[in-house]
């Protein structure tokens, strides 16, 4: 039997599988009940499994042969705070929490890529299978790492996928560089002084300050950033007063940066300091402003990037794998893997990209029909990079 038959031999039970970790989907570090599941699957197939790293990730170890290459890949597993607006059997049974950005759907396919390995690839190496925790703005990647992850599991390069709406169900997209931005956030408090809304010349009115700031600020991406360098600053957040006759003594705002250098990220942090300082200045008030390093950019090595193309090809043909698509201005913590290792991250289509198809929609839901091509994917790429036979093959 071949990779191919054994793939749509377990096609059925994966797509249950994932079925039922949507319906019981778990926010970050809450990921009991999916790691023990994945864990109990890959005890099962007869992997070596290591529960609680990073506080819920599960790493599976693969050892074949006698080469000393090692690569691991990596799915995420949390779901996100979100009330699910689907309908269908197995929509989520848990009020405010859902999987609306396939992570379900990522760790089933790792999940198939584990059994694929274990009864039927050919490879001479260690593949190490990382289930990490709280991808979703909590770090959970930083945090296996900082629970040793590359020193209990020592890998060459480690690799990562995820479904992307808009793209063709199965087919790729892999970049040669960036692809996902770095997730700054910022915090601005402006002090002035109370007055009534009548009297304004008697206070220093922090909202006409905060107004300001805002306009000021978009002033950085197209004034002070090169314009071949993308950044995005957004104020999301603006709270001030709570009556229509006082002007507050206080205004509070918020938002993100996104960039895909840590160049341009250190120039819009000092930027947003010197427009702050200048609108205090203005206004009379004092402004304090925090600058905050979240996710760094998702940044592809080159080489494991061609090798990752070059395996979507030989698998869902040359026309379904794209190496010209744009990345994107969200943010991946698979980021903090890549500064530890060489590697790619690399976009898996999951269909037509309108309505409730998108990420982080109440509506979404992982396309199972893109399993197979994500399992064989998995398979095809440690057998690529780790040929038997080969000893010590190393990424090219």
């Amino acid at each position: 039997m071949d990779t191919r038959q054994v793939i749509d031999e377990i096609h059925a039970a994966l797509t249950t599988f994932r079925r039922d970790i949507h319906a019981h989907p778990e926010l970050a570090f809450e990921e009991h009940r999916t790691a023990e599941r994945v864990a109990a699957r890959l005890e099962a197939l007869g992997i070596e499994t290591h529960r609680g790293i990073g506080r819920t990730g599960v790493v599976g170890v693969i050892r074949k042969g006698k080469g000393s290459r090692s690569i691991g890949l990596r799915a995420d597993m949390d779901a996100l705070p979100i009330t699910e607006r689907n309908s269908f059997p197995h929509h989520s049974r848990h009020a405010g929490r859902m999987h609306a950005c396939g992570h379900d759907g990522h760790t089933t396919m790792l999940l198939g890529a584990a059994e694929v390995l274990a009864r039927q690839a050919d490879f001479d190496g260690t593949v190490h299978l990382i289930f990490q925790p709280a991808e979703e703005g909590d770090g959970g990647g930083r945090e296996m790492i900082e629970d040793g992850l590359f020193e209990r599991f020592p890998m060459d390069a480690v690799f990562g996928m995820h479904n992307w709406p808009g793209l063709p169900a199965g087919h790729f997209a892999v970049h040669a560089g960036p692809v996902m931005a770095s997730a700054d956030h910022f915090e601005v408090e402006i002090r002035g002084h109370g007055a009534h809304a009548a009297m304004p010349h008697l206070g220093i009115d922090p909202v006409a300050a905060g107004a300001a700031l805002v306009q000021a600020l978009q002033t950085i991406a197209s004034r002070t950033i090169d314009p071949v360098d993308p950044v995005v600053i957004s104020v999301t957040q603006f709270h001030a007063g709570e009556a229509n006759n006082v002007i507050p003594d206080r205004a509070l705002l918020g938002g993100t940066v996104r960039a895909f250098r840590p160049e341009v990220q250190d120039k819009v942090e000092q930027a947003m300091q010197r427009i702050c300082a200048g609108i205090g200045a203005s206004f009379g008030a004092n402004v304090n402003f925090q600058y905050h390093r979240g996710y760094p950019p998702t940044i592809n090595t080159a080489a494991e990037a061609a090798n990752c193309a070059e395996v979507a090809r030989a698998v869902a043909g040359a026309a379904a794998v794209r190496t010209d698509m744009k990345p994107s201005m969200g943010a991946e913590d698979f980021s903090f893997f890549l500064l530890q290792r060489p590697g790619a991250y690399v976009w898996i289509g999951n269909g037509p990209g309108e309505g409730g198809c998108t990420l982080h929609n109440p509506h979404y839901d992982f396309n199972d029909e893109i399993i197979p091509a994500g399992v064989a994917y998995w398979a095809r790429l440690v057998e690529t990079l780790m040929p038997a036979g080969v000893p010590g093959a190393a990424t090219a």
